[in-house]
C-alpha cells in the first residue's frame, strides 16, 4: 500500500479516539477490528487492533495493508 493520506490517517485516529471498527484488506483477506493503537515498531508503522467479538490482538503493519477503511 502506498502511504496514508493525511484524510485517511484523520479517519483511523478518530476510529481509534471513538473505538470505531475499521476494515482493514491484507493479502486477499479482510479484518474487521478494532483499532487502538498506531506506533512505531522497529522503524514500521504498525496498528494495534482487537477483534470486537473475541477481543483478540492483533499488530498489522501499515506498509503490509492494502486498503483501510472506517466502517460507518
Amino acid at each position: 500500500m502506498a502511504e496514508l493520506t493525511t484524510a485517511q490517517y484523520d479517519a483511523l485516529e478518530r476510529a481509534i479516539i471513538d473505538g470505531q471498527r475499521i476494515a482493514i484488506f491484507r493479502r486477499g483477506t479482510e479484518f474487521i477490528v478494532i483499532p487502538t493503537r498506531l506506533s512505531i515498531v522497529e522503524g514500521r508503522e504498525a496498528l494495534a487492533t482487537r477483534h470486537p467479538t473475541t477481543g483478540d490482538e492483533l499488530t498489522l503493519y501499515v506498509d503490509d495493508v492494502d486498503t483501510i477503511d472506517v466502517v460507518r
